[in-house]
């Protein structure tokens, strides 16, 4: 079943990807979620599509969708579900800014057991089979061998109430700026986890994150030989509120960092 669900998956990230590639250029209707979270008709056709064609390949599996809301995170029966991002990155896309990405996850028993994240602009395809490997266009990747904080290029993202937390987010992002070579700010946490499966980047912080942005891309950086956690040093769940991740080389350090 393994094998239908990744040839399944892989075709619907490509195929969703695909619209959202059409749409990118177009007028985008905008609605607001919340004051700084958008949603736009693409987030919205990106989801039905991926949800009606995994639907008619797997009737008896669940949905966990980012428009959809968390209601449906309990347990899933046994029979596997689901977990969607429709549109990872719809402030970049909404404001035509080019990073973006799909990510579905298959999820059986409280266990991830597949992952795929699809970049269109890139024609970048990630994916991780549980126990298997992670791989980018087919190709295996690996995480990066940096030892050190100071030799490291990260990765974060800023939480949607980002202004009811500012201190502790500003406070960490000023020790992780000096202690490391450099910080990046993609703007799709999927993407950000991807890299550092890939070795583009060597570390990745955030809060606030839900369990569409991370069920794929998480699984992705273990298969690739990363280490991931919350911020605490504590194993990483799917609601949990905070994400650290690195190449394992460097996390007790990246996680030194983020002790407030």
């Amino acid at each position: 079943m393994l094998n239908q669900i990744r040839q399944t998956a892989r075709e619907v990230a490509r195929e969703a990807g695909a619209l959202l590639g059409r749409n990118f250029a177009q007028i985008h209707q905008i609605t607001l979620k919340g004051h700084h979270d958008p949603v736009t008709e693409s987030d919205l056709q990106s989801q039905q599509l991926i949800i009606q064609r995994l639907s008619q390949a797997f009737p008896h599996c669940g949905f966990v969708a980012e428009e959809a809301g968390l209601s449906a995170f309990t347990d899933d029966g046994g029979q596997g579900r689901w977990i969607i991002d429709p549109l990872d990155g719809t402030v970049n896309f909404a404001h035509n800014f080019p990073l973006f990405c799909v990510s579905i996850a298959w999820q059986r028993q409280g266990v991830v057991e597949y992952g795929v994240v699809y970049d269109p602009l890139r024609d970048e395809l990630f994916e991780a089979v549980k126990g298997q490997g992670a791989w980018l266009n087919d190709a295996p990747i690996r995480v990066s061998a940096i030892r050190d904080l100071d030799r490291a290029l990260l990765a974060t993202g800023f939480p949607y109430n980002v202004a009811e937390r500012l201190e502790e987010t500003m406070l960490r992002l000023r020790r992780l700026l000096v202690q490391s070579q450099g910080v990046r700010r993609p703007g799709s946490a999927a993407i950000d986890l991807c890299y550092l499966a890939a070795g583009r980047v060597d570390g990745f912080w955030e809060e606030g994150l839900k369990p569409w942005d991370t069920a794929a891309a998480v699984l992705i950086v273990e298969e690739a030989g990363g280490q991931v956690s919350a911020f605490d040093g504590t194993p990483f769940t799917l609601t949990g509120d905070t994400v650290a991740a690195s190449n394992g080389l460097l996390h007790e350090q990246l996680l030194a960092a983020l002790q407030i």
